[in-house]
């Protein structure tokens, strides 16, 4: 039995979304892909493959200058004690939890996987005219 549909209207209708499509969590999925690059970044920034100009519209100034601080504390301490200037070499982002506080605020925690151990990495991000920016920053 053959069924005629070319004169039969579709039940289905195709939408153009003009806004990205959220999952059950929300606009977290957003805030997740923030966060991951963010703290891949800030790593590579302690690694020193990363200059940190490149999180100064991403961090607000009091994380900035922390972050700033302990990369130089880092490279610092890492020429001293193994003679290498490099400390960690090529971190990668294992896992992203993020928690919604209110529409504009959330909370991340990052696991991030280097050559010989883990680290975690916790941080408030804002929504600031559009835009996600750290608050607060903390490595481990």
């Amino acid at each position: 039995m053959t069924v005629a549909t070319a004169n039969r209207p579709s039940s289905r209708r195709i939408t153009k979304r003009t806004t990205p499509a959220y999952g059950p969590g929300g606009p977290d999925i957003d805030v997740r892909l923030v966060a991951r690059s963010i703290a891949q970044a800030a790593l590579e920034v302690l690694a020193g493959t990363r200059p940190l100009q490149q999180l100064s519209r991403l961090l607000d100034s009091e994380c900035y200058l922390s972050l700033q601080h302990r990369a130089a504390l880092t490279r610092k301490h890492a020429a001293r004690t193994r003679g290498n200037p490099q400390p960690h070499l090529s971190p990668m982002v294992r896992s992203v939890r993020v928690c919604s506080i209110s529409e504009a605020i959330c909370e991340a925690s990052i696991v991030v996987a280097e050559e010989q151990r883990c680290r975690a990495v916790a941080m408030r991000l804002e929504r600031l005219d559009g835009v996600w920016q750290v608050t607060v920053l903390e490595i481990g």
